[in-house]
């Protein structure tokens, strides 16, 4: 589970997060990050970064779906110290998700916040 001030829940932060931030394609999952700190502004008055995730109907019944998300929140879980306070990221589950090992898709999903935060290792 993630913390709760590290979750994205409204449609709004989702909307800004894939329409006006950058993407990563991978072969199971896209990553979409947008913002961060303002260099002007103190790291510790700076909102934490969060993330949320889309798992669509095209990835599987219900119970598919859940654990998807489930094993995406627990990768992402791990990785949100290397994000930049403030920041928002949506993952989004491609189908073929369900049946690729949490190995691969921590990969992956290491590979696209790389690609995103410019080299910084995740």
């Amino acid at each position: 589970m993630l913390p709760p001030e590290n979750r994205l829940r409204r449609r709004e932060d989702f909307a800004t997060a894939m329409r006006r931030g950058r993407r990563a394609g991978r072969p199971h999952l896209v990553v979409h990050l947008h913002g961060g700190t303002d260099p002007h502004v103190a790291e510790e008055s700076a909102p934490p970064p969060r993330a949320g995730f889309v798992v669509s109907k095209a990835i599987g019944n219900s119970v598919v779906r859940h654990r998807v998300q489930r094993r995406l929140r627990h990768l992402m879980r791990a990785r949100l110290s290397v994000l930049p306070a403030g920041s928002l990221v949506v993952v989004r589950a491609l189908p073929g998700v369900e049946s690729a090992a949490s190995d691969q898709l921590a990969r992956e999903l290491d590979a696209a916040l790389e690609r995103l935060l410019g080299g910084v290792r995740a």
